[in-house]
């Protein structure tokens, strides 16, 4: 397997970080260097709703990950790879879902392949700058993350300020993807190239357990689209620009699963505007072309609520209401996961086989949840989701349907994405089920705590079933599914 430069260059600055930290000559009584072993088993069937052959995925794929982490007084550094093998093209990472547009689009530098070496962390960091504990400042690729997910959990190479206390958390940075830092991925995706971030949030306790906040975000997109009539493939951007998001938010620590609140609550409001270039596109002779350029001022808005009340220390129960404009999209840095249930467990917000995008799209849930001390979680989770504008797309989500183009005689001519039907805004329902067997408590280092989500052993089921609605129109199947079971150890 042929290392692209980006990998070889984080390749070398992770010994590079490793190697100067002194803690790794002499180890703590903390552990210091471990391996995850992950096992995943994966099913899928429909994700392209009948409209075209295959569509299945099942499979099995072992996923090792290997890390060490270093401290010595205000300095630490972290690195941790990934070797993955499997018998189908599977997800064994839920930060890393599938790019399914890329991955059939002929084009080889976004094919995934069954088996693959990956970076998934190097950075180095420093907490002098301040007496309080719960700060620091990294730098390199890293885990950013965000309690509700729906602004930032990724892996992406970035320079981090955190500061996390008691009555005060508040993050600040900025972050850029140069690669995916995988032998077989050797392009990124379009709206990932040559696009910056910048963001920060501050939250306060105004009173125990109740946080508010506010958070920003703005994208500078200076990636270059191609002149009128050039051919374009998949891998090309078609829209570049700059935008900001603002919002507030308010919760009862709600992300926090071990909190006994009776009644647990979130609410957040988020405003975007900027300004974005869009390339129309045209096929001529199965050739993709470049056609004019359009330049428009967007604004949209978004906002997610929740609410759940504990019946007894095991049951709670719960729903959710989230709504996003037609034209809101989401930060690009989003996996929209999160333990909004009330367990450790963290579950997609907007299902685990729709996996819908805030854009264009209106969902409601009901949960219940059960969790006995620290041993067992399950989930229950039902959603409907509705398109906001009948006569407008959605976001990108887990659903990919075409729409065939076939000649009488010589057969397919093409397959492009099924438009939804105009007018019709139910977009479909879920029931998900999520449930969790712990089985020991890790021995990691509280510093590693936002890098790895789980600090024990576990086996796992995850799993959806989606039926589609009116919007996806009337020749596709009733159902489509994705379940996984995950096997985790950490040595």
């Amino acid at each position: 397997m042929t290392l692209n430069p980006f990998v070889k260059a984080g390749i070398g600055l992770s010994f590079a970080l490793l190697w100067s930290c002194p803690t790794l000559a002499a180890l703590t009584d903390e552990q210091n260097f471990g391996l995850e072993m992950k096992v995943t088993a994966q099913s899928e069937d429909d994700r392209d709703l009948g409209t075209r052959e295959g569509g299945d995925v099942n499979g099995v794929g072992l996923d090792l990950r290997p890390w060490v982490y270093g401290e010595r007084g205000n300095w630490s550094a972290y690195a941790m790879g990934q070797a993955v093998t499997s018998s189908d093209i599977i997800e064994t990472d839920t930060l890393q879902q599938s790019d399914e547009e890329q991955s059939s689009s002929g084009n080889d530098a976004r094919k995934p392949d069954k088996s693959y070496l990956a970076l998934r962390e190097f950075w180095i960091g420093y907490k002098g700058f301040t007496a309080y504990p719960g700060e620091q400042l990294k730098l390199g690729r890293q885990r950013l993350h965000n309690d509700d997910g729906m602004w930032r959990d990724t892996n992406i190479e970035a320079l981090n300020w955190t500061f996390d206390t008691t009555l005060l958390k508040a993050n600040l940075g900025a972050a850029q993807r140069f690669s995916e830092y995988r032998t077989d991925l050797s392009e990124l995706a379009p709206d990932d190239q040559d696009r910056l971030h910048l963001y920060g949030d501050i939250s306060a306790q105004w009173k125990p357990g109740q946080w508010v906040g506010a958070r920003a975000h703005h994208s500078h997109d200076d990636g270059k689209l191609k002149h009128e009539g050039a051919e374009i493939d998949a891998l090309d951007k078609t829209r570049n620009g700059d935008l900001t998001w603002l919002g507030i938010e308010a919760n009862s620590d709600a992300y926090n699963y071990r909190n006994t609140n009776t009644v647990n609550y979130w609410a957040s409001v988020t405003g975007m505007t900027g300004k974005r270039d869009s390339l129309a596109t045209s096929t001529v002779d199965g050739h993709t072309l470049a056609g004019a350029k359009t330049s428009d001022d967007v604004d949209g808005w978004a906002t997610d609520l929740g609410v759940r009340l504990r019946l007894d220390p095991n049951w709670q129960v719960g729903g959710a209401y989230s709504r996003a404009s037609a034209n809101y999209q989401q930060t690009g840095l989003e996996s929209n996961r999160s333990s909004f249930t009330g367990t450790r467990s963290r579950v997609h917000r907007f299902g685990e086989a729709f996996r819908g995008e805030m854009q264009n799209i209106q969902s409601a849930s009901l949960f219940t949840s059960w969790q006995l001390r620290d041993d067992y979680d399950a989930s229950l989770v039902y959603h409907k989701f509705w398109r906001v504008d009948a006569s407008k797309p959605v976001g990108s989500n887990g659903i990919n349907a075409v729409e065939n183009s076939e000649d009488p005689t010589s057969g397919l001519l093409s397959s492009t994405s099924l438009p939804l039907v105009d007018g019709k805004n139910d977009l479909g329902q879920e029931m998900d089920l999520v449930v969790t067997k712990y089985f020991k408590k890790g021995l990691l280092p509280a510093a590693l705590s936002q890098s790895i989500d789980e600090p024990s052993a576990l086996v796992r089921f995850r799993g959806g079933v989606f039926k589609p609605g009116d919007a996806y129109g009337k020749s596709v199947d009733s159902y489509m599914h994705r379940a996984f079971v995950d096997v985790i150890w950490r040595f």
